[in-house]
């Protein structure tokens, strides 16, 4: 699920890929006005499946990241305002997450982002995380 969600650099909010066209891809917004328009190559397109976040020892994927708050907030919006928080609340609370993420690297703004992309994911009804499964072909 989370390979069609995208977020593009620059823009607020997250993304549904639609289609590709030639050099451009055609996403909707997730949020409530689901406006469709095209995103062009100049543009940086991530894909949430692509991204990870940095513990002492590992990277680990940010699906599984969303699963340990979906599962900390009992399927819920996030508890915590990332508007009204400080920096020492918003670390505390992704301690509570991931407790060996990497204090140096991940920054105050990143768990911000993360907080928001989960509350948008949520509010709109996506909560399948998890890693989607490729068919391998039988060898024969």
């Amino acid at each position: 699920m989370l390979k069609t969600i995208l977020s593009i650099s620059g823009k607020p909010g997250l993304y549904k890929l639609i289609s590709q066209g030639k050099n451009m891809l055609i996403v909707e917004s997730i949020s409530e006005d689901k406006k469709r328009f095209p995103a062009y190559g100049n543009e940086k397109v991530i894909s949430l499946a692509d991204i990870a976040m940095y513990t002492d020892d590992a990277e680990v994927p940010l699906r599984e990241v969303l699963s340990a708050v979906l599962k900390k907030e009992n399927g819920e919006v996030a508890s915590i305002d990332v508007k009204k928080s400080t920096s020492d609340q918003l670390r505390a609370y992704f301690a509570e997450i991931l407790p060996d993420f990497d204090r140096d690297r991940v920054y105050v703004t990143d768990i911000k982002k993360l907080v928001c992309w989960y509350n948008i994911l949520v509010t709109n009804g996506i909560t399948d995380f998890a890693a989607e499964e490729v068919a391998e072909p039988e060898a024969e």
